[in-house]
């Protein structure tokens, strides 16, 4: 049996991060561990240091993960314009 070795390869502010994080990693078939802090969700706190949210993945994943949060941070996954259609051409 071979052991997984976990690599951190972000560390983000919160729980809705880290998940939209593991989300955009897990659809290209990386799998993702998230760690908090055991006060922070013990306490609920989402904020500050005890709010921060380590992103590991297999070591052998470590420079594809870091590869896509590169992509993901210089924001080539996000939409050019969201248009949507006018009033008129709905009706039609």
């Amino acid at each position: 049996m071979t052991q997984v070795h976990w690599e951190v390869v972000d560390e983000v502010a919160g729980d809705i991060q880290a998940e939209i994080i593991r989300g955009l990693l897990e659809a290209q078939d990386i799998k993702v561990w998230l760690s908090q802090e055991g006060a922070s969700r013990a306490y609920g706190l989402g904020i500050g240091a005890l709010g921060r949210v380590q992103i590991l993945v297999p070591s052998d994943m470590s420079d594809r993960a870091r590869s896509i949060l590169e992509d993901y941070y210089a924001g080539k996954y996000e939409s050019e314009s969201l248009e949507f259609p006018d009033e008129e051409e709905q009706d039609e």
